[in-house]
């Protein structure tokens, strides 16, 4: 990443520094690394940066995004899209100028200075993962989108084990596009935020091979209380869980002394898993086998546990994490981090009879931010 002057106003109350069109996890500089790679890729480079284990990857920066929607002409034809919704959309309205500007992103062709720097990027993280077309995530991460005065939880678009350089590059295109779901669009509709003021950046990240993964809370989510670590899991990927699709294991640890202190088996009827026919992380039925089996043991608990205190220690508050357990992960090592952002409804410990029902669905969709909607139960 090349820093010039700085400028303010890009709508997400960040500095805006001048970025290469790539910017890797373990060469950005952490305080340019938001601005530079958006909310998600640049909390990643901070992490990084402070020792906790991410995954490999770089950032298709905020700088390349609005150079090719200048370049391409996309930002006039965005415009007219737009100009034609009037002061009063219906729901109607927004969800067809969603799918226009969408399909705007994907049929215009990335430039090809920029598609060589992106190949000779793809083919630098193939390298340093000793693979050959190294399946990856593509994920947006978009400037403002964990913003204190607007959440954008859930509306972006990820893509998972995407593998070689013309599907990277048409993730890379859609995920740019995600920008303009009829959910984003409508929300920033209703709160009188421009597009313009809150560019897009995208993750190429490594897409961990995954024994188990979820999301930590650094508090309960629910009740509020502070003293204890609550985790969600399941086999494979996470999506399942993010989706709604899978009953995951609950389990709470005591900050102060790392003691479990609750253990929910769930019944788990399906997993997230890499299919090679595809490409793709998809979901399939769970293997009878593991459908009632405890997905972790103390010590993957306590690893998990200490990897989110850490990380509310060097934010100063509350978080939520995903996580993964590598298949290849030994006791001993650190957990991997692959998304971490503040939660910032945590309330103060209500009386325990007031508590609402614990819905780690409801829980998913409040928090976290993933590929896809979280569809309702």
């Amino acid at each position: 990443m090349t820093t010039a002057s700085t400028e303010t106003g890009d709508g997400a109350g960040l500095e805006r520094h001048s970025c290469d069109a790539v910017a890797w996890l373990d060469e950005v500089a952490p305080e340019a690394a938001v601005a530079c790679g958006g909310a998600k890729m640049g909390r990643l480079a901070e992490l990084l940066a402070s020792g906790v284990q991410v995954p490999q990857g770089f950032a298709v920066t905020v700088d390349a995004y609005l150079r090719h929607c200048r370049d391409s002409g996309l930002d006039g034809r965005i415009d007219a899209v737009l100009a034609s919704l009037g002061p009063d959309p219906s729901e109607l309205e927004v969800d067809q100028a969603s799918a226009a500007i969408r399909e705007l992103f994907v049929a215009t062709p990335i430039s090809e200075h920029l598609t060589a720097r992106l190949t000779e990027a793809y083919e630098e993280l193939c390298l340093r993962c000793v693979d050959v077309n190294v399946p990856v995530a593509v994920r947006s991460s978009a400037t403002g989108e964990d913003a204190a005065d607007a959440s954008f939880a859930g509306i972006f678009d990820t893509y998972l084990g995407v593998s070689g350089i013309e599907r990277v590059l048409d993730s890379v295109r859609r995920c740019w596009g995600s920008l303009f779901t009829a959910r984003a669009l409508a929300y920033r509709l209703r709160r009188g935020i421009s597009h313009h003021d809150m560019p897009i950046a995208v993750g190429v990240i490594e897409l961990i091979h995954a024994r188990a993964s979820g999301v930590a809370f650094s508090v309960h989510p629910v009740t509020g209380k502070r003293d204890r670590v609550v985790v969600e899991t399941s086999w494979g990927w996470g999506e399942a869980i993010v989706q709604g699709l899978v009953d995951p294991d609950h389990v709470e640890v005591g900050k102060a002394d790392g003691r479990v202190l609750r253990y929910d088996v769930a019944h788990k009827k399906i997993v997230s898993a890499f299919d090679f026919a595809v490409g793709a992380v998809t979901e399939i039925e769970m293997p009878a086998k593991l459908a009632d089996r405890r997905v972790l043991d103390d010590e993957q608990i306590g690893a998990i546990a200490s990897a989110v205190t850490a990380i509310e220690e060097h934010y100063g508050h509350a978080v939520d994490v995903e996580w993964v357990i590598s298949r290849h992960r030994r006791a001993g090592d650190p957990v991997c981090i692959v998304q971490t952002r503040p939660v910032t409804t945590a309330d103060p410990e209500p009386a325990v009879s007031s508590a609402p029902a614990y819905d780690p669905v409801a829980l998913a969709q409040k928090y976290l931010f993933s590929g896809k909607p979280i569809p309702g139960r």
